[in-house]
Order: C-alpha cells, then structure tokens, then sequence
C-alpha cells in the first residue's frame, strides 16, 4: 500500500474511532447506559434509607445504575464485595463522591468528583447502599 494510500486510511479509521465515540459518550467520556451488572434484591428501606435514594437517584444512578446495580460499560456495582464495609468504609464513598478517585477495581476509568452533592445527601447515599449490601449479603 502507498504511503499516501496508508495515511488515508488511518484518517478514516480516525474519523470513525472520533464519530462513534461523540455519538455513543456522555460528557465524561462513558456510555451513557449499559446493562446491570449484578442482580439486586431490594429490602424494605428505613425512612432515612429512602431519603438517601432519592439523592443516590439524583446523583449516582445514572452511572452506578438503578439500585446501584452497576452498569455494563459505564460504572460498577456499589452492591458488590469489593465494597464491603470492611474493604471501603463509609468515608471511602464520601471521598470518592467529594474527591472523585481513581480506577483501581475496575475498568471503567476514573470517577469524577459529583458536583453539588452536599454531606447530607452523602449520609443518606451511604446508608441506602449500606441497606442494599445487607439485603444482599454484603456486609
């Protein structure tokens, strides 16, 4: 293949890598949906447990998914062993959501810190994911 002929091609392949990731990506760079990654019993919440999904609803399913399920392609489930109390405690969430963290479970790059969520909405997040994990066995 010529030189120029090779340059055009890789051009093309460029274009399409370029297209199809401006189609299929949010602004932080992940697929914007995907399948759960873990089936996911849901208990009966305490009041304060159900305050915190509609804040884990607000600011994290739409990358850790319903019932922080985890979603193919996109983030991982917070209803698994890798996040377990004793693994990642309860600041490890407050951290990652404040902070952002980088990839170190899971291959779906790093996690960006989540913008406007206050300590409040972070305690009832941690205890509704804490709930889902008990229900699951995860504890």
């Amino acid at each position: 293949m010529a030189p120029k002929s090779l340059w055009g091609v890789l051009l093309i392949a460029v274009i399409a890598v370029a297209g199809y990731y401006l189609l299929t990506a949010d602004k932080g760079g992940q697929a914007r949906s995907g399948p759960p990654i873990v089936a996911v019993t849901v208990p009966q919440f305490t009041e304060a447990a159900l305050t915190g999904k509609g804040a884990f609803d607000t600011y994290c399913a739409a990358c850790h998914g319903a019932n922080a399920a985890g979603q193919d392609g996109v983030a991982p489930p917070l209803v698994h062993k890798i996040y377990e109390p004793n693994h990642h405690g309860d600041i490890s969430f407050w951290r990652a959501a404040k902070r952002g963290v980088q990839a170190h479970h899971w291959p779906f790059g790093n996690m960006p810190p989540v913008g406007k969520v206050t300590d409040e909405d972070l305690a009832g997040i941690v205890l509704y994911i804490r709930e889902l994990q008990r229900a699951n066995g995860v504890n």
